[in-house]
C-alpha cells in the first residue's frame, strides 16, 4: 500500500525530466526501431540571441551500452550537450537522432513518449518529494506512464532494491543522507527501464563515500546493459570510466574512443 501524499508539482525543467510526463496519445517508439547508436549527433550546433555559441559543429556517437564521462570546465556546452542528449532542447542547425529517431522530426507528444519510455534523468540536486515515503517518489516516476498504482508501487520497490535501498523504502528525505537520496532519484530514473541514463553531476553534492557508492550504481547499470552517461567537470571521476569526451567552448577537443585520443575535430570544421 502506498502512503497519502500531497502530489507534488515539477518547479523547474531539472524537475520536470526527472519526474516525466509522458503525453498519453503520443506515439512512443517502439522496439523494432533500427539496432544503430544509443545518440548520434551530425554537425549539431545550438545558438542562442547575442551570438552564443553553446555547441558549434558537434558529431558525436554514442553506442548502446557505453559507460562514459563528458567532461568539461563550467561554459563549456557540456550542460547544452545534456539538454540535447535528453531532448529536452533541439539544436539550432544538425541532426540529433536517439536510438534511431531524428528528433527534430518528433511532435511534442512523441518527443514526451521517448523520454518517458527511453530515457532517464540523474541530477546534482535531488529533487525528491518532502515529507513523501522513498518509494512513492520513486513511483512518481511512472505518475503519467499509464502503470496502475499498485503495479507502480511494485516497480519502485524492485527499483529501489536495484540500488541498495529496500531497506529504505518507507524513510522520507529528511531521515536520508546525501548518498541515500541520489540513489532515490536514480531509482526514479530508472523505474520505467530507460534505455538511456543520463548523470548530471551525479555525486557534485556528495561526500567522497557516498559519491563512490552512487558511482557503483550507475556501474552496476550499466552493467545491466543501460547506457550510461555521466556529465562532470571532475576530470578524476571522468577519467575512471571506460570512454571520456571532453568538451570545451561549444566543441568535443578529445574522445578516448579515438585512437590515440587525439583532439577531435568537428562536423564544421571538417
Amino acid at each position: 500500500m502506498t502512503a497519502e501524499k500531497p502530489e507534488a508539482a515539477a518547479t523547474d525543467s531539472c524537475e520536470a525530466a526527472a519526474r516525466p510526463s509522458t503525453a498519453v496519445g503520443g506515439p512512443a517508439p517502439t522496439t523494432t526501431r533500427d539496432p544503430g547508436p544509443a545518440v548520434e549527433f551530425t554537425a549539431v550546433s545550438r545558438h542562442y540571441p547575442g551570438g552564443v555559441r553553446a555547441l558549434d559543429g558537434v558529431g558525436l556517437g554514442i553506442g548502446r551500452g557505453e559507460l562514459l564521462a563528458i567532461v568539461g570546465p563550467s561554459g563549456s556546452g557540456k550542460s547544452t550537450l545534456l539538454n540535447l542528449l535528453g531532448t529536452l532542447d533541439a539544436p539550432t542547425s544538425g541532426t540529433v537522432r536517439v536510438f534511431g529517431y531524428d528528433v527534430g522530426a518528433l511532435a511534442d507528444d512523441q518527443l514526451s513518449a521517448l523520454r518517458a519510455r527511453w530515457i532517464g534523468f540523474v541530477f546534482q540536486q535531488f529533487h525528491l518529494a518532502p515529507n513523501v515515503y522513498a518509494v512513492d517518489n520513486v513511483a512518481d516516476g511512472l505518475l503519467y506512464s499509464g502503470v496502475p498504482a499498485r503495479t507502480r508501487v511494485r516497480l519502485a520497490l524492485r527499483a529501489l532494491e536495484r540500488v541498495g535501498l529496500a531497506d529504505r523504502a518507507y524513510h522520507r528525505p529528511h531521515e536520508l543522507s546525501g548518498g541515500q537520496k541520489q540513489r532515490v532519484a536514480i531509482a526514479r530514473a530508472v523505474v520505467g527501464s530507460p534505455r538511456l541514463l543520463l548523470a548530471d553531476e551525479p555525486t557534485g553534492a556528495l561526500d567522497t563515500t557516498s559519491g563512490e557508492t552512487v558511482m557503483r550504481v550507475l556501474r552496476e547499470l550499466h552493467g545491466d546493459g543501460v547506457t550510461v552517461v555521466v556529465i562532470t567537470h571532475d576530470r578524476e571521476l571522468a577519467a575512471a570510466l571506460p570512454r571520456r569526451v571532453e568538451v570545451r567552448d561549444g566543441r568535443v577537443v578529445s574522445d578516448s574512443a579515438l585512437p590515440g585520443d587525439a583532439p577531435c575535430r568537428t562536423e564544421a570544421g571538417r
